[in-house]
């Protein structure tokens, strides 16, 4: 996720974060419920956790729930999403 999607996760983060002004985001972590991300906003890092849509109990789920939290980020922040 970091490597690949550095500009995606940032607007993750900053469409339903809770942090509009971040200028900086990496996922640190996740579990079955959440997403876990260190944002920067005015040079502080904080963490911020984002729940998926439901409880996920497989790998494959990750990248489904992923592509949903950007693209429900980007219709929030009034960007057009990417193709993914």
């Amino acid at each position: 996720m970091n490597g690949d999607h550095p500009e995606d996760t940032l607007v993750i983060c900053r469409g339903l974060g809770g942090v509009p002004d971040a200028t900086g985001a990496r996922m640190t972590g996740l579990d079955g419920e959440a997403g876990e991300y260190a944002v920067t906003v005015g040079g502080t890092e904080r963490s911020v956790r984002i729940p998926w849509s439901e409880p996920l109990t497989e790998r494959a789920q990750i990248r489904r729930e992923v592509v949903r939290l950007y693209r429900e980020s980007c219709t929030a922040l009034g960007l057009t999403p990417r193709g993914h």
